[in-house]
């Protein structure tokens, strides 16, 4: 946590939280740490993203949804004035199965940023093997700016 407040970031969490839904609020994912220059988020290990009878083995689409939130979490922190975003392109690599019973941790920045368009970078792994990444992804954004951002719409009770 770097060069956001830990109230700020707080906020987020709560906004992030609360607009979560579906898939996303089964994931049970904690932002652990947020800042300018990205965003790191945990999801707890869970059985039931796994497509093996051992379950150790995460399905792909698991991580792809992940990364696809996350990216939207580093969009949110980054740029100013977002009242809503949609996903223009998602590419995922995966690098070798996603196979653990650990924590996944998903790293995720926007690396350029222009009036209508965000453009991300990140990348998964599991914990305590952050050398040995999983999966790594790039996506770009549509952007829609408002008088009131969605931050500020949900951290002031408004329904934006």
């Amino acid at each position: 946590m770097s060069d956001i407040s830990k109230t700020k970031m707080e906020q987020i969490a709560q906004m992030w939280n609360a607009r979560g839904k579906g898939l996303i609020t089964h994931m049970a994912l904690d932002i652990e740490d947020v800042s300018s220059e990205g965003v790191r988020v945990r999801m707890p290990f869970n059985p039931d993203f796994c497509v093996d009878s051992d379950q150790t083995l995460l399905h792909g689409g698991i991580l792809t949804a992940l990364l696809d939130s996350v990216f939207g979490l580093a969009n949110f922190v980054s740029i100013e004035g977002v009242s809503t975003m949609a996903t223009l392109d998602l590419r995922v690599d995966y690098l070798r199965p996603a196979r653990s019973r650990s924590d996944v941790i998903v790293r995720a920045h926007c690396f350029r940023k222009t009036r209508h368009i965000a453009f991300n970078s990140g990348s998964i792994c599991f914990d305590g093997h952050e050398d040995a990444e999983i999966a790594r992804g790039t996506a770009s954004f549509a952007l829609t700016r408002g008088d009131v951002s969605l931050f500020d719409a949900m951290t002031k009770g408004k329904n934006p």
